[in-house]
């Protein structure tokens, strides 16, 4: 078989099956797609124009980041400061600040200063064997702001071997132009959601006291299912608004933080095959005490994605690493479920699971190369470097 790179004398964590590891592993690959990967004494006959000797390093796909807003101008270290003082994430928003304050800093921003503001933060996931990662509008909260940030997120993977999902996220807050009338803003974003043309890979809202409710989120998933977009949803952070039941009504992706989901909205998310998108750095950042419903997650079978969260508010993470170390330590998630997380369960919760998460002939050849000596160590570890090398797409 003619291929153009194989990796040699490697341990694999392949993820299908759990951590699908293999001792002696080779992966094969050509014209960017896995040939093989599996035990060597099973390979068919390679024949490749480069071979890589892995030394006995781990190789796992490359890991997958399905939940952020690096797309931003400006921080927020001030409200950083009132929530150690004792204010609360709600408090702050509803005096005025939270996402509110972002979206005067990011509509002020050009698109060029979006993209070199979000760069570092990119590079920092790569740095750490992201391969893959989401990124949501948002910042914005009206037609022009909201579409510059995705034309900003989709330069993010023009300049960076990486791809860059987008999803637009225009119902994150209510603008200040709608004050006191979020019903006629999701009048608009109905209307709006017929311009992406193409710059938005899903639709995603903020289902929350403090965001909309049911029924305004209803009402733009009718939308977005017209437009042929796939939805996400952010679901039971501060409190059960159903979201999630709601989310899998329309068959959706994800439904993300779940700190408050109960067992009806887990049943339904169940049967819809939507994906759990956990999000342990929100949740340590604003020192939440409500975990998410892990047990009953796991009795029902639903499938936990785990996601940094990036943004300036509640999650200013960029460390795919540390998402794992967070997810185990606060929700009690094992090393297997962890690292499934950040690679087969993120990769559905973009609706990417035919192409990429797992190491397996057909998919995309993103790698991460480890100088591990077992996988544990990915989760183990608090602001270790062990990435070896990084493959996109065979390179």
């Amino acid at each position: 078989m003619r291929c153009e790179t194989i990796w040699r004398n490697a341990r694999l964590a392949t993820m299908v099956g759990g951590l699908g590891e293999v001792e002696g592993g080779v992966v094969a690959a050509r014209d960017g797609k896995i040939l093989y990967a599996g035990p060597a004494a099973e390979a068919p006959a390679l024949d490749a124009a480069e071979t890589v000797d892995c030394a006995g390093r781990w190789i796992t796909p490359g890991l997958i980041d399905p939940h952020t807003h690096l797309v931003f101008a400006g921080d927020r270290a001030a409200e950083f400061e009132l929530r150690l003082a004792g204010a609360s994430y709600e408090e702050i928003a509803r005096a005025g600040g939270g996402i509110l304050s972002t979206v005067e800093a990011t509509r002020a921003a050009t698109r060029d200063e979006l993209v070199e503001a979000a760069l570092p933060r990119l590079d920092a996931m790569i740095a750490e064997g992201i391969t893959t990662v989401e990124v949501k509008s948002g910042y914005g909260l009206d037609a022009a702001s909201e579409i510059r940030m995705l034309e900003a997120a989709r330069a993010l993977g023009e300049r960076r071997d990486a791809r860059v999902v987008t999803t637009w996220l225009a119902a994150h807050a209510t603008p200040p132009e709608f004050a006191g009338n979020p019903d006629g803003y999701v009048d608009q974003l109905c209307l709006d959601i017929k311009q992406l043309d193409g710059r938005a890979d899903a639709v995603d809202a903020f289902c929350e006291t403090i965001g909309f409710t049911p029924a305004q989120v209803r009402r733009l998933f009718e939308a977005a299912r017209a437009a042929g977009l796939p939805i996400k949803l952010h679901a039971e952070q501060l409190s059960n608004q159903g979201g999630a039941a709601l989310a899998a009504e329309f068959g959706a992706l994800s439904a993300d933080h779940l700190e408050w989901l109960d067992e009806a909205g887990v049943a339904a998310m169940a049967r819809a095959g939507t994906v759990a998108t956990l999000l342990p750095g929100a949740y340590y950042f604003v020192r939440e005490t409500r975990a998410p419903p892990i047990e009953t997650l796991r009795t029902y079978g639903v499938p936990m994605a785990l996601a940094s969260d990036c943004n300036p508010g509640t999650s200013p993470l960029t460390s795919p690493l540390m998402v794992m170390n967070l997810a185990a330590t606060c929700f009690r998630l094992t090393v297997e479920e962890c690292l499934v997380g950040v690679t087969r369960h993120a990769a559905a919760a973009l609706g990417l699971a035919a192409e990429i998460g797992t190491l397996e002939a057909g998919k995309q050849c993103d790698l991460a190369i480890w100088d591990i000596e077992r996988p544990a160590e990915l989760v183990y570890w608090m602001g270790a470097h062990p990435l070896h090398a990084r493959v996109w797409r065979g390179n």
